[in-house]
Formats: C-alpha cells, structure tokens, sequence
C-alpha cells in the first residue's frame, strides 16, 4: 500500500469463482481532508472484445505441444492487466465425429491479463474445433476450426516444400546468429570433414557424425561419452517428422565446451555446439536442455518455457528484494558469488546445492542448502545468472519468470545471446563479480526501470524462445548449412539409421500433397 490510509476492500460481485472473488479487490484511499475517493471495480473482461491468437490455431503447425494465447479485454477494448482468475477462461477441442479427442489441454494464467493455452495431441484428425469461452460466451472469433487433417507429434508426415513450411511456421527470414556462425565456412566439403574431423576431435572429444539424406537420418559416434546424443537424435526424427529436411552432413560435439580454436587462415572444421565461446568458432545450437525441454512439454518435463509463465511468483510489488542463486560449484565465480551472500546477506541469497569440482569448504561455502524448485526462484525480484562450465542454461527460463535478470559478463554465449540487449533485457555486471553488489543497490534504488527490464526480458523470452523459434531455428540452420555444401552428403561406412518411434497405438495416414500442387 502506498498509503497507511489505504482501507483494501472486496467490491461487489455476483456469481464468481472463489479465485476469481479474492482477485477482485478495490482500494478506497483516504485522501489528505479524509475524505475518500470512490472505489474503482476491476474491470471485467468481455467475450467480443478479448483476443485471442497464435500458432495453435493453425492446422499446418505440428508442434509437441501446441500453444495460443489469451489475451482479456473490457468492453472499451482496452487490454486488463491483471488477472482475472485462473479458471475465468474455458477451453474445449473437439474432433467432429469422434467420440472421444485424445488431446490434453491447460489453460495456463499468465497473471497479468493474458493466458496461454497449450495442447498436446495423442492422434491426428480430420479437424478440430477449439472452443473459447468466457462465462458460457464466446471469445473473440470462437469457435476455432483448424480444417485438417491436424497431424499430432508422433505422425510421420513432413511437408515437401521447405518454403511452405517455413511459411506456416512464421519463421524469420534470417537469423543472425546463423549467419555470423557461417561466415566463417564459405564452402563444407562433407568428404573432407569425414575425415579429419575425427582425426582431429575424435579421440579426445565426444561427437556424432550425423547425414541425413532423403529425409532420413544415419548417425556414427566417436568417443566415450555419447549419452547426450539422445537429445539431437529425438530433435532430428521430430523435425524429420514435419518436413523434409535437405541432404546435409555435419558433426555435432556432445560436450560442454566448444572445440573449434584454429583460426580461419589455419582451416576451420565445422563442429555444431550447444554452446559458443568468443574464442572459438563452432556453430551454434540451442541447448540441449532448452530442445528436451521443447519435446517433453506436457510430459516428461516439469520445467519448460511454457510452465514457466504460469509461475512467476507474487506480483513485482511483492517479490523479496534480495538477489537470489542457487546452484552447484561448477566455476570459481560461482565460489566467490556465496562468499559475498555469506558477507552480504542483506543483498545477495546464494547457496550451493552440491559440491562436486572444487574441495568443500564448510567455513567458506557452506552449508549446503536443499534444492528448491526453479518456480520458487521467482519469489525473489532479482536473479543473477552466473556461468557453469560454461554458459549457465538456465537463462531462458530466468528471462521468461517476471523477475529482473543480472547475468555476468561471459565469453559464452548461446544461440539467442546475440538478440538480447543489457540494460534492455537484463542488468550486466562484470565477470568478476566486482559490481555485483553496486547493481543491486542500483536495482533497488530504481524499482521501475527494473521493472521495465523485467517485462522486457519476459517478452523477449516469449517471443523468440517457443517451440516454433526452436523447430524454426534448427531448420535454418540445417539449411544454410546445407547450401554450403560442395559435394554430396554421404551415408559413410559405420553408420546406422536411426528409426522413428513406434506408433501402433494411434497410427496417422499422411495425406500431404505435392509440393507443386502445395504451392
């Protein structure tokens, strides 16, 4: 309350959900002669003039969990900004002659005026109805027909025509990142690349050596560590799935660290990395955190860029002012950062969750605290992001959670880095923790410019880290790599194909045109 004279009173509602009835609260404030101002009511959202939106309402993009949004209007148009309840929005699909719609559904409340809907669907159908309701009403142009057929994950049935696929997808026409990646390779020669670099890497390193040649995918490994591979082995058949990708050939590194430290005049080797760093010249992919996370919404994972928006903690009036981390002691800034929580606790909450590369001092570091979940992190208005092994994966889901992101000045970077601008989207400080404490104070001093931050991170997160930016960025990169080819990708001796999963329970019949009758 910004006064003490601010008397919080419910106003007068008529049939609600009880989350709805404690969300609709009015302030009467006394004014300085002690008379009061009158209450404002929280304005209700009405059906006609709420919008709603986005890519889950198009049939030609399959993705594993469909997403639209919500966004709640009053009667004048204007856009609410706070909640209007978890359940103030019902969402059913349908699929016209089936008796029962495999498909799960969650109306996720953003708290700030909009929602997002996600959907996962177990079988393909011939259509689907999304119906949007408020109150019994419909919601903007509801009911939604997607005229299908609406293929579901699982479905093997990818589009011909790159060009038509990029298009319903809405993808960006180039990608900066990409581009600066591949500058360093006016041509790829796949039959040199075959061997030197295992030569080079093969050994030391873990890698998979990957062609994809009419649309299916053979795979090698070199080295001792290949579990990761998982993650870009399930990604690939999932875009495989969806359209068909170019004859390309390419070796993607399984570790933390990019590899690639020659420089251009000593004979570059294209490696394909989660992670880059200013010193070395791999190509980037998103990690593979942030890919798992974008097959596995709505199912094997709880942490993923859509979850994360539905629970983003107290409102930013209400987040603790301290400066909150937690983590394990994977670098030595990291020591250094719960030595100043230790000097500092007024300022900075950091703790270690577990100890594994440095030796475990209990007087300097301690103590170990229990994990807690990363929706709890949002209870705290400031999160300070710090490298791991290298770049902290972590950050996607920081900038999508509310709070105001402090990240480290790094020589790693990942495939977004290059879009994201400090003092725009995050508050910077240096790489050795020296100004840590001085951007706090600042933080503090200057609520609403935090605040803006804040929003502005959030929304950069929601606009450029969704499944579809994922999908849309592997493909791009595939195929401008692709094109640099300077002969055939080839199937290369020890090589296995790589099998799409089973689907007996709920088998699809692609009915794909051609591309020349699609365009």
């Amino acid at each position: 309350m910004s006064s003490p004279n601010c008397i919080p009173l419910r106003s007068h509602t008529h049939t609600v959900t009880l989350s709805v009835l404690l969300l609709r609260i009015t302030v009467i404030c006394l004014s300085g002669s002690g008379q009061t101002q009158a209450a404002v009511p929280s304005p209700s959202p009405s059906p006609a003039r709420t919008l709603v939106w986005g890519p889950g309402l198009k049939a030609n993009v399959v993705l594993p969990a469909r997403y639209f949004f919500i966004q709640a209007a009053d009667s004048a148009g204007t856009n609410i900004t706070s909640s209007p309840g978890e359940t103030a929005f019902e969402v059913k699909i349908t699929a016209p002659g089936e008796h029962f719609t495999r498909i799960w559904v969650q109306v996720l409340d953003r708290r700030d005026g909009s929602y997002l809907v996600r959907y996962r669907m177990y079988a393909s159908y011939s259509s689907l109805h999304i119906d949007v309701l408020l109150n019994g009403a419909h919601v903007g142009r509801s009911p939604y027909v997607l005229n299908g057929p609406v293929y579901h994950e699982a479905c093997i049935c990818p589009q011909a025509s790159a060009d038509m696929w990029l298009k319903h997808m809405g993808c960006p026409a180039s990608v900066p990142q990409i581009q600066e990646d591949l500058s360093y390779f006016p041509t790829v020669d796949p039959d040199h690349n075959a061997q030197e670099i295992p030569r080079r890497f093969g050994q030391r390193q873990s890698l998979c050596h990957y062609t994809i040649k009419d649309n299916q995918i053979y795979i090698k490994t070199h080295g001792e560590h290949v579990g990761f591979r998982i993650f870009m082995d399930a990604f690939l058949l999932s875009l495989t799935r969806k359209v068909n990708v170019p004859d390309v050939e390419f070796f993607v590194n399984l570790g933390d660290w990019p590899l690639e430290k020659r420089t251009p005049s000593e004979g570059l080797h294209p490696i394909f990395s989660w992670c880059g760093s200013n010193d070395t010249r791999d190509i980037v992919l998103p990690t593979y955190d942030l890919t798992e996370s974008v097959l596995e919404t709505m199912s094997r994972v709880s942490l993923d860029m859509m979850s994360v928006q539905a629970n983003t903690g107290p409102p930013w009036g209400e987040k603790n002012t301290t400066a909150f981390w937690r983590g394990r002691d994977s670098r030595k800034e990291r020591l250094d950062l719960v030595k100043l929580s230790r000097a500092h606790p007024d300022l900075v909450d950091a703790a270690f969750t577990n100890f594994f590369f440095f030796k475990h001092d209990e007087s300097l570091y301690g103590p170990l605290v229990k994990h807690v979940s990363f929706f709890d992190f949002f209870k705290f208005k400031y999160q300070i992001n710090v490298d791991g092994t290298v770049a902290a994966y972590r950050l996607p889901y920081l900038l999508a959670g509310g709070s105001v992101v402090l990240k480290q000045d790094s020589g790693y970077y990942e495939h977004f880095y290059r879009e994201l601008r400090p003092w725009e989207h995050y508050i910077p400080f240096r790489r050795d923790l020296g100004d840590l404490l001085d951007k706090i104070r600042w933080a503090r001093e200057h609520d609403e410019e935090s605040r803006k931050i804040a929003t502005a991170g959030q929304q950069f997160a929601r606009t450029h880290l969704m499944g579809d930016d994922i999908f849309c960025y592997y493909f791009k990169l595939l195929q401008a790599y692709a094109a640099l080819q300077i002969s055939k990708p080839k199937v290369r001796e020890g090589m296995e194909r790589l099998q799409q999963p089973n689907e007996e329970l709920f088998p699809c019949s692609c009915h794909r045109q051609r591309a020349n009758d699609e365009l």
